[in-house]
């Protein structure tokens, strides 16, 4: 320990971070107790901190101190007024200017040079640093303080360092810290701010980035998200770039597999690098376009930095008690290639969130749409437009207005916080735009790219975060609810009642509605919304002849020299979004069932698909999967569950086998899927079977010798039950999945599955759309029964009330 710190903590003027921990707060603040807590803690498990040192909080008021000017400050801010814009810059400016011109006392000056040398002799002579403030209340449970203070990069030399510090010093008055303080009820007076000086990671030659150890959209705390791009982080923190992601699934990744469940290429086209002035030690450079299209980690770097993640919130939450997600920024050096972790604070938005209340945000109208881009917050919000071009004119603003910019800083938190909604044409979910709108509990669009273009100051329109992970600026106030469910009232009864999904990107907000895991998860979406290309057409790549199509497809699979390993990862992807949100429970997979005319709309397809008068009752489903025409695109599918199942520990993935039309041809895909790898009872692996068919019922004690069980799918056995087209408007009054011979179809089916002891469940629409079918199939003993999201509840409180019926009866 040096001189100084042994002198006891509160007199010194310097600690290392060796010397901190979490509980040095009051003498440190948030950010460097947390770096020494990390570096003391956790460096030994593998997380790695660039080393340091804080100048404390005593030094600060120390400063102060010798020139008298807490009480000159006070007078300045006597009679301040937060919500006047130019009441609130003109008095912050007042006081910064005051603290800028404070001369360092001597023996400060010289405990942050000798400081300084220490540094020297470890990493060089003149060793570049990063200046970050660290306020004394800051990173409390409910209160983030991100972003309130100055950060200085690259800064080298002791002259430089000490202007790096006053500023720091200075920056405790921002205007937003001010407003910021007064909203969150903190006293200007019993804050003091220390700085940590830090050696910098050169990722100005490689990446950096944010990521936190939940998802920052819904709160699902299974996932690490990591988000990155080239050089200084900065630029992710401000919102200046739109950066790649990754999502990791914790609990598999804890036992040593390999889920990256999500990775989603960012437009990065700008870089914060070095300069060689010393009064602007930083610049932003365009990115080359090859640079831009590449992600700035490999799997081996995302299984790093998440296994970092883990292991930091795994340490925060035994000190806590329970369980603390954790908000971290990264850096790559790309001098040796290391990653390293350069800040950890708690997550302070869905931590202090009521888990037990759903609130769900429902567009009651639409409008034309105005403006997309990432939604941040899952609520709709809605008012005039305000463009605000600058942080100067920011005074004309008013309350409830929409806030529409290029970017947001931290300057403008005063006005974020009564604005109606916030839409930005850059930035990503991790930017200060979506982390200050969380917060807030204000809709945000970020990365729309041109919202400043399409939209003017005046304009009346809704903004829409509520639908997934892409949101909307519609023309017009539109009319929408605030739905709540209180969670803990919801029963569950003997019936496993599951859900019907497709879309990766509502995955982690569905699995907070009570649930029995997912029924019927569909592929035909991922396949047709972020693979977009037929697998054939991927395989026989290097033998397609229409070059405008081969560069199309180039294009979209950069990065592949396999073309099918691109099917491969992206099917596994979303797929593993669904069914990682709701491990441990079961996720029942159907594989591909689009009909040959669907196949043929994917690009490539109509090289390869047949054309039919009849397609729904053509070459779909099962008969295609063993056929020699397709058999190798199906391995593509094998594979891509086998990555699951294998590669990313997510072992509660189960198969269905849709529209299989014979016990023989059943036996067929079983086999085929165990050529490729994937086979039945390995691991536990169920495969189930559609009975969709009336060959299906009729047989049914046959296809349960092969399959391990069944799943209704009504929309089908009601079509060729009935000789109905379930397409064809002509016939669509005669269509009904209430129909008699259906109903005794679906009876019959489920007599059998019982009586063999296999499962039996429905995933077809008739229980989401008729009550009273719901009914008739618990009343015939179903076992699980797969709804669409928006009907589980008010499903599952009929179910509940039906049982306590048939138990009385």
């Amino acid at each position: 320990m040096s001189g100084t710190a042994a002198a006891g903590k509160d007199k010194a003027y310097i600690l290392w971070f060796e010397e901190l921990g979490i509980d040095d707060v009051p003498y440190v603040g948030g950010k460097n107790a947390s770096l020494g807590e990390m570096y003391g803690n956790l460096t030994p498990k593998g997380v790695t901190i660039p080393n340091g040192f804080a100048v404390t909080a005593e030094g600060y008021r120390h400063l102060l101190a010798e020139h008298g000017a807490m009480e000159r400050i006070r007078e300045m801010l006597s009679g301040l007024d937060t919500h006047d814009m130019d009441n609130l810059s003109e008095r912050g400016a007042r006081v910064r200017r005051l603290i800028r011109g404070l001369e360092f006392p001597q023996d400060l000056r010289e405990a942050i040079g000798e400081a300084y040398k220490r540094l020297e002799q470890e990493y060089g002579e003149g060793c570049d640093v990063a200046v970050r403030s660290s306020a004394t209340a800051e990173d409390l449970p409910d209160a983030s303080f991100a972003g309130q203070q100055e950060t200085y990069l690259n800064i080298r030399g002791l002259e430089d360092l000490l202007e790096a510090c006053q500023r720091c010093f200075a920056s405790l008055f921002t205007n937003r810290a001010i407003s910021y303080r007064h909203d969150k009820g903190f006293d200007h007076f019993s804050i003091a701010l220390s700085i940590g000086v830090q050696k910098m990671v050169r990722s100005d030659l490689a990446s950096s980035g944010v990521m936190f150890s939940i998802d920052t959209e819904s709160g699902f705390r299974g996932a690490v998200f990591i988000t990155g791009a080239w050089g200084l982080g900065e630029n992710v923190v401000q919102g200046a770039v739109n950066p790649d992601e990754w999502y990791v699934f914790k609990p598999t990744l804890r036992k040593g597999f390999r889920p990256i469940i999500m990775k989603k290429v960012g437009g990065k086209a700008i870089k914060m690098i070095y300069t060689r002035d010393s009064k602007s030690p930083t610049k932003n450079v365009a990115v080359p376009d090859e640079d831009r299209r590449r992600l700035v980690l490999d799997d081996d770097e995302v299984i790093a930095l998440a296994r970092m993640a883990a292991t930091i919130e795994d340490h925060y939450s035994a000190k806590a008690g329970q369980q603390r997600p954790m908000d971290i920024e990264w850096a790559k050096d790309g001098e040796t290639g290391k990653l390293y972790i350069v800040q950890a604070r708690p997550e302070t938005v869905h931590a202090m969130k009521d888990q037990a209340v759903l609130r769900k945000h429902v567009l009651r109208e639409k409008g034309p749409v105005l403006v997309r881009g990432q939604a941040v917050g899952e609520m709709i919000g809605q008012g005039k437009v305000n463009m605000i071009k600058s942080a100067a004119m920011i005074a004309q603003f008013k309350a409830g207005q929409v806030l529409v910019t290029d970017m947001t800083d931290p300057d403008w938190e005063p006005i974020m916080k009564i604005a109606g909604a916030i839409v930005t044409n850059r930035g990503g979910r991790t930017c200060h735009a979506a982390i200050v709108s969380r917060e807030l509990g204000i809709p945000c669009i970020v990365g729309a790219g041109n919202a400043t273009e399409k939209l003017a100051t005046g304009d009346k329109v809704t903004v829409d975060c509520s639908s997934g992970s892409t949101g909307f600026v519609y023309d017009g106030l539109l009319n929408f609810e605030v739905e709540e469910t209180d969670l803990g009232s919801i029963p569950r009864p003997r019936t496993k009642i599951m859900m019907n999904l497709a879309s990766p990107e509502q995955a982690f907000e569905k699995s907070f509605i009570p649930n029995d895991g997912v029924g019927l998860a569909r592929e035909e979406f991922i396949i047709n919304s972020y693979i977009k290309i037929h697998p054939l057409a991927l395989l026989r790549f290097d033998e397609l002849e229409d070059e405008q199509l081969k560069t199309r497809i180039a294009d979209m699979t950069h990065g592949y020299a396999d073309k099918g390993e691109y099917f491969v990862d992206k099917l596994a992807e979303g797929v593993g979004m669904l069914v990682a949100a709701f491990w441990p429970k079961p996720v029942i997979v159907r594989l591909s069932d689009f009909k040959t005319n669907e196949y043929a709309n994917l690009i490539g397809g109509a090289l390869f698909e047949p054309h039919e008068e009849n397609p729904m009752i053509g070459w779909r489903g099962a008969s295609r999967y063993y056929s020699e025409d397709y058999r190798e695109a199906f391995g593509l599918e094998c594979r891509a569950m086998r990555k699951i199942r294998e590669d990313m520990g997510l072992e509660n993935l189960e198969i269905m086998i849709p529209f299989p039309r014979t016990v023989e041809e059943s036996k067929k895909v079983i086999d085929t899927m165990a050529a490729y790898g994937l086979k039945q009872g390995e691991n536990g692996l169920k495969v189930i079977g559609m009975a969709e068919i009336p060959a299906n019922v009729i047989l049914a004690e046959e296809f349960l010798e092969v399959f391990d069980g069944f799943s209704i799918g009504t929309n089908d056995l009601t079509q060729l039950v009935l000789g109905v087209d379930r397409d064809s408007s002509l016939v669509a009054h005669v269509y009904d999945e209430r129909n008699e011979a259906v109903k005794r179809m679906v009876r019959q089916v489920i007599d059998v599955a019982n009586r063999k002891g296999k499962y039996i469940g429905i995933c077809g629409q008739a229980p989401s759309d008729y009550p009273e079918f719901a009914e008739f199939v618990v009343e015939c003993g179903i076992q699980t029964m797969s709804l669409n999201p928006d009907t589980v509840i008010k499903t599952t409180l009929a179910v509940a009330e039906l049982e306590k019926r048939l138990e009385r009866g």
